[in-house]
């Protein structure tokens, strides 16, 4: 069995004031799950965090009924328990991303879908596993406000999403790799990751010193740091001054 750590912490709402975690993490004995319910701006739908929660739960039952089955088939069917027991709609629902890894005898896998991204390092370097849509459509100004999110949600050309269409588990990104070709991995919600992919304080080699040298939560504080000197949005433009944070580490050494 690998050695896990995890660290968490909320951020604030739209509004700036404090509330709850939407992230929502999942240690199984051969698999970890993270995944970040997304903030609606409408306090009158169901929260993302409640979403997160429900799939994550549903992935766990499908994980431990099928230690070794097609992550994809196993998140779609996922996704499908959910919105059969809430009456879901798509487009019309809370949406969550997913970032899932799973360990057998003789590989570790890997999925991805939306911008949770896991982060594996091996003997020969380290490789990052993401889905980069929903950043390349920000980048493009292609999602300014919830209207222009959930026309995109979901669809060709646009970005997936786990939500209620079981159909967005076939476009996740995944990976696999050889048992005993990987030291360390990182999962992360975007809280963690804009550390690096946006605020560049560190890359993902000097957060995993970070976390074997002062522990995984330190990686989260780092990030907080630099929010905090930064609390307008001036340099790093973002909706929330904090984002909630899920950091795990699961050490294969």
């Amino acid at each position: 069995m690998p050695k896990i750590e995890v660290a968490e912490q909320p951020g604030v709402g739209l509004d700036g004031k404090p509330r709850p975690t939407e992230d929502r993490v999942a240690l199984l004995d051969n698999a970890v799950l993270v995944l970040d319910g997304a903030t609606s701006p409408d306090p009158t739908r169901a929260l993302g965090g409640w979403y997160a929660g429900q799939l994550a739960e549903r992935l766990a039952d499908a994980l431990r009924a099928s230690p070794d089955g097609d992550l994809a088939d196993l998140l779609g069917g996922a996704i499908s328990a959910v919105v059969r027991e809430h009456g879901l709609r798509p487009r019309d629902s809370p949406s969550s991303t997913v970032a899932m890894l799973r360990w057998t005898e003789d590989r570790i896998d890997g999925l991805v879908l939306a911008d949770s991204p896991i982060v594996a390092f091996g003997h020969s370097g380290y490789e990052v596993l993401a889905d980069g849509r929903l950043a390349s459509l920000r980048r493009q100004r292609k999602l300014i406000n919830e209207k222009d999110v959930y026309a995109r949600r979901n669809t060709e050309g646009g970005f997936w999403v786990a939500e209620a269409d079981p159909g967005a588990a076939r476009h996740a990104m995944r990976r696999s790799w050889p048992a005993g070709t990987l030291e360390s991995v990182f999962l992360a919600t975007d809280g963690v990751s804009d550390g690096v992919d946006d605020y560049r304080i560190f890359d993902w080699p000097g957060a995993l010193e970070i976390a074997r040298t002062r522990g995984v939560f330190a990686v989260l504080e780092a990030v907080r740091a630099a929010e905090n000197a930064d609390p307008h949005g001036e340099r790093w433009p973002r909706s929330k001054r904090h984002d909630d944070q899920a950091l795990v580490m699961v050490d294969f050494r």
